[in-house]
């Protein structure tokens, strides 16, 4: 199959389960809910070191929010139910409720994991929090120097999956990292998924395991074209450079589509020469995303 003149590999994208949690976070300006939702899923890129994996899914208008409000939509994503309530408690409190004129909502409602997140986070205000009912939902208030910050009462959280991916591979540095930049710029007009790298790029694809045992993962030496004299790389001469693309998302279905959004963007730009992705026989994960059967 090619795109454009690029080859697509007939591959799959190897991914793993993950318990993912939906926030909206709004504020007087698109500015201060970016700077919110940028801190809030800081440090945020992959849980082999990370305490989660989160990322931005969209920017939601002020016509979209229920507060009629700039909004941006971020998810929080751990191995276990136990984390991600940490995790969001933690993001939340020290992120969100600290940044001005921000509110929070629950991205996900309908989700039948519920955590209360927002009545633990009211005990911040020392006793003066309170309960409200606002367009039929429940939420708290708490008193703050600049104000009030409203959060949702409850935040819900879905069995998700993590790890969909995407290999941009060209013939020089630039354009690798052009692709990489116009594919998650599409992906970002999807929603239910996050590219958590930072600039939702990945410029050190890793493999499962090392030859240093207290190392869970390291450097995908196949596709580092700096190895390629050593006989270690396996990428065709032409290919001097690749960034890989990792997508989480609340369901296979959104993964699917910001794959193909974000390859066939990718595959506009000169210089690229092929689109792959990683795999690892089954160590990593159950769920397979094959590249062909989604670009048909």
């Amino acid at each position: 199959m090619e795109i454009n003149g690029v080859q697509i590999d007939d591959t799959f994208a190897e991914a793993f389960p993950i318990k993912i949690a939906r926030v909206l976070i709004t504020a007087i300006s698109e500015h201060w809910a970016l700077e919110a939702a940028r801190e809030a899923t800081g440090f945020g890129t992959s849980v082999i070191g990370c305490p989660a994996e989160s990322g931005i899914e969209c920017i939601a208008s002020a016509s979209e929010t229920p507060d009629g409000r700039p909004g941006v939509y971020i998810q929080i994503c751990n191995m276990g139910y136990k984390s991600l309530e940490g995790s969001l408690i933690w993001r939340i409190g020290q992120c969100v409720l600290t940044a001005p004129t921000t509110a929070v909502f629950n991205g996900l409602p309908e989700a039948e994991k519920q955590f209360d997140t927002g009545k633990k986070q009211s005990f911040f205000g020392d006793g003066y929090q309170k309960q409200m009912d606002y367009l039929g939902r429940k939420f708290w208030k708490i008193p703050i120097m600049s104000g009030e910050f409203m959060i949702e009462e409850t935040i819900g959280a879905v069995d998700g999956i993590a790890g969909g991916n995407f290999y941009i591979l060209a013939d020089n540095q630039a354009a690798a990292l052009t692709a990489a930049e116009v594919a998650v710029d599409e992906i970002r007009k999807q929603k239910g998924t996050i590219t958590p790298f930072p600039g939702g790029v990945v410029a050190s694809g890793s493999k499962v395991g090392s030859k240093y045992k207290f190392l869970k993962a390291s450097t995908n030496a196949a596709f580092c074209p700096s190895l390629r004299e050593e006989g270690t790389c396996t990428l065709p001469e032409e290919i001097k450079s690749g960034y890989e693309i990792v997508i989480n998302g609340i369901s296979r279905e959104a993964i699917e589509q910001s794959m193909r959004a974000g390859i066939k963007a990718a595959c506009t730009v000169p210089g690229v020469v092929k689109i792959t992705a990683a795999n690892f026989g089954g160590k990593l994960g159950p769920h397979q995303f094959k590249l062909h059967e989604i670009l048909k």
